[in-house]
């Protein structure tokens, strides 16, 4: 059958795992509009749990400290001074990743709220901030609210009690706000989790509302008290760099009543309500959008890749990502061993490049490309060799180099990426790969949608009618308001549905 294309609206559906915006990314949160109340929640719960990668717990490379010094710092002249929402004493970062003296790493959610084990929560930086070491004992792993009966205070949080003896920790006027938005991103991320303990002064079992109907009226008091403010809409971007994953209740002000406050039986607006920042990708014309379809370090999973060949050649670091090597029992042997990356489709994307870095060591003078390659596979074919597309390391060194590949020429196709390892029995250098990344842009609005051409008649066209908002989303007729596209076969057509 002969295909005819005609323009109608679509929307380009992003992950949470692969945006990253400057401005607030409002296809990322597309899942929310219309929602209210218990509904909304457990489709906030939805985006902001699903896909994310939390950095390891600690110090070092990748690790919670290594976080910190990009989500927690401000400049005090050529130093990086740690940001320290917990007391006004003054501290500085050292080398990234890097501990820092006097200072712990603290839940605001304290971790035996759910029997203290090391998941998600454990590690989300939008629940861990660096603390002052004593100030952090003081408020050992009690909730948050207003503290009547104070017994410990440092001029910016007290500790002690509330009016019904309940014990609590009380922060700063000027960090209220933001505790209270990371308290409901906590609440809604982990809406699952069981709690005990403290935990249930301020939180109660289940999905829907969580948070005690005294916490929530007090935090939404507070975050309007204390407004989303640049320092915390800068964080929010830092973290979702690292994770993957954003606090909306920082992007979307008013987003707190609809989940608990006035508004619970109100459909979210997402393109009418309030938002603390610009927003990208709602404008309703062809607005590129950044997409990131596959992103691994290879520090704590394969991601999804195959190994064949010579067998036990490639293994994962925690510290350097995929690393291959055949030298073992103090020597050389020969092996020819390759990593293949899951299938990643490159439809429906205006761009896309691919980026990665490598060392190379323990080959003398001799090129890299001589024993290790990348290959492509496009739509299940015969790999391809793209070695000479990338940037090399020398082979005798432990320096990484970055690297990356316009893929244009595989927009429209499926793709697989191909790392191969060789050595002999004389000489077995070592292949390290890390931060591999495949990504793009794509398009939101107007794009070709393919119908039959045979459909001539109004029958055969109202089998084919769809209605869309204006910034390409599909959406109800039933429940629509106000001006829509509507397509009809070929008929594209705007009108506004009262």
């Amino acid at each position: 059958m002969n295909k005819k294309h005609i323009m109608a609206a679509a929307a380009a559906a992003l992950c949470a795992s692969s945006v990253a915006f400057a401005d607030i990314p409002m296809a990322y949160y597309a899942s929310l509009d219309g929602k209210c109340g218990q509904e909304l929640k457990t489709a906030i719960h939805n985006l902001v749990s699903t896909s994310v990668k939390m950095l390891s717990y600690g110090s070092g490379q990748d690790h919670t400290w290594w976080g910190f010094y990009v989500t927690d710092f401000k400049m005090d002249g050529t130093k990086r001074q740690v940001i320290d929402r917990y007391s006004n004493e003054t501290f500085y970062f050292g080398n990234r990743g890097s501990s820092v003296s006097g200072m712990n790493i603290e839940h605001s959610f304290p971790k035996s709220w759910w029997g203290g084990t090391s998941n998600n929560a454990y590690k989300d930086l939008f629940n861990l901030m660096p603390c002052q070491k004593s100030i952090n004992t003081s408020k050992s792993n009690y909730g948050m609210g207003v503290v009547t009966n104070v017994t410990t205070e440092n001029g910016c949080t007290k500790v002690g009690t509330g009016a019904d003896g309940i014990k609590l920790w009380e922060p700063a006027d000027k960090w209220k706000g933001d505790f209270s938005r990371g308290y409901m991103y906590m609440a809604t991320a982990y809406q699952d989790f069981t709690w005990e303990g403290q935990g249930l002064n301020s939180l109660q079992q289940g999905a829907y509302p969580t948070l005690k109907p005294w916490a929530s009226e007090l935090y939404i008091k507070w975050a309007k008290a204390d407004p989303v403010a640049q320092i915390e809409i800068e964080r929010n971007q830092a973290v979702a760099d690292i994770q993957g994953n954003r606090n909306p209740f920082i992007d979307f002000p008013n987003l707190m009543e609809y989940v608990w406050g006035d508004s619970i039986s109100t459909p979210l607006n997402l393109r009418t309500t309030l938002k603390s920042s610009a927003v990208s990708g709602d404008s309703g014309e062809d607005t590129p959008n950044p997409i990131v379809l596959y992103s691994e370090t290879f520090k704590e999973s394969d991601g999804g890749c195959t190994a064949s060949g010579t067998a036990d050649i490639w293994k994962i670091n925690s510290k350097y990502g995929y690393v291959g090597s055949a030298y073992y029992s103090n020597a050389a042997h020969e092996a020819d061993a390759s990593i293949t990356t899951p299938v990643i489709s490159l439809k429906n994307l205006l761009t896309a490049t691919m980026s990665f870095s490598h060392a190379a060591n323990k080959l003398s003078s001799t090129v890299p490309t001589t024993f290790f390659s990348v290959s492509i596979i496009k739509d299940g074919g015969t790999p391809v060799d793209i070695s000479s597309k990338f940037s090399w390391p020398k082979g005798t060194n432990w320096n990484f180099v970055d690297t990356e590949m316009d893929l244009a020429e595989y927009i429209g196709h499926e793709i697989q990426l191909v790392f191969r390892y060789t050595s002999t029995a004389s000489v077995a250098g070592t292949w390290e790969i890390t931060n591999l990344k495949v990504g793009g842009t794509q398009t939101a609005g107007i794009e070709d949608i393919i119908v039959p051409d045979d459909a001539d008649n109004d029958a055969d066209l109202n089998a084919h009618v769809e209605y869309y908002s204006l910034d390409g989303r599909r959406i109800d007729p039933a429940t629509a308001r106000g001006l829509v596209i509507i397509r009809q076969g070929r008929r594209v057509t705007k009108t506004i549905i009262r």
